[in-house]
């Protein structure tokens, strides 16, 4: 046990690492920061924003029944992230075995004392972690412009619609994984992972359609859950689902170098 968490570490550093040192790793945050940060000024400060509504709202006497402003900005702030997310997490994701696979790397990951599950998840918690530094900055600056409203916005709210955001970004990053451990090109394996997103992002159209297929598609939808998170409600079905997600990309990809395994064998 003890060195399987020693290789466990050493494959999240080196991944870690990795993300640290890439330039493009930094054009990505630093596109995820200002297109965060103009949602965020956009949302709050221009004339048809939050602000300007809640003091138009207060202006004609609703006062208290108007605008709930800092709910309706968590709410709204978030379903933005996670739509950029959408965006930005296959190019995270891209690379983790693309690039194995174009440096000729793979084939040593493949046949190495290592198990592959323990490489998969090292480089899974590799990219997650990188992503919530990304995370990080926008989120301070929502807890302050949350922390200055009054009354005092709950804070469990805040926690569980951030937990629901990491929830789906490890989800499209772990099937994003998969994608990549199937072709040498960071781009395809960027678009792949895109197209399959959207499909689970958008799913939730379909499921008015009559019957078992209908609700079955329905409980496919990252959108649905992950709107529960935002909204502040704790669902174990969403949960469940993220989960689902998150362990069937880290077995496939498992599987997937697997196969290369016994190719080489």
């Amino acid at each position: 046990m003890k060195i399987l968490l020693s290789n466990l570490l050493a494959i999240y550093r080196r991944e870690l690492q990795s993300y640290f040192t890439s330039p493009l790793a930094y054009i990505i945050a630093v596109v995820f920061w200002l297109i965060g940060g103009l949602f965020f000024v956009a949302l709050l400060l221009s004339p048809e924003g939050l602000i300007a509504q809640a003091s138009a709202a207060d202006q004609a006497g609703q006062g208290a029944q108007g605008i709930d402003l800092p709910y309706e900005f968590l709410q709204i702030y978030l379903n933005l992230l996670g739509s950029l997310s959408m965006f930005i997490l296959p190019m995270l994701s891209m690379g983790l075995y693309a690039e194995e696979r174009k440096q000729g790397t793979l084939e040593l990951l493949a046949t190495s004392p290592l198990t592959n599950w323990v490489v998969a998840l090292g480089k899974l918690l590799g990219v997650v972690t990188f992503y919530s530094a990304m995370l990080l900055p926008l989120l301070i600056v929502e807890a302050i412009a949350l922390g200055s409203s009054e009354p005092a916005f709950p804070p469990s709210i805040f926690l569980l619609g951030h937990v629901g955001l990491l929830l789906l970004a490890a989800s499209v990053l772990s099937l994003g994984m998969f994608i990549s451990s199937l072709s040498s090109s960071t781009v395809l394996a960027a678009v792949m992972t895109f197209g399959l997103v959207l499909l689970l992002w958008v799913i939730d159209a379909v499921s008015n359609l009559p019957g078992v297929f209908g609700d079955a598609l329905g409980h496919l939808s990252l959108l649905t859950h992950y709107s529960d998170f935002v909204q502040g409600i704790f669902d174990t079905s969403g949960l469940i689902l993220f989960s689902s997600y998150i362990i069937l990309g880290l077995f496939l990809t498992a599987q997937s170098i697997d196969t290369l395994r016994f190719q080489r064998s």
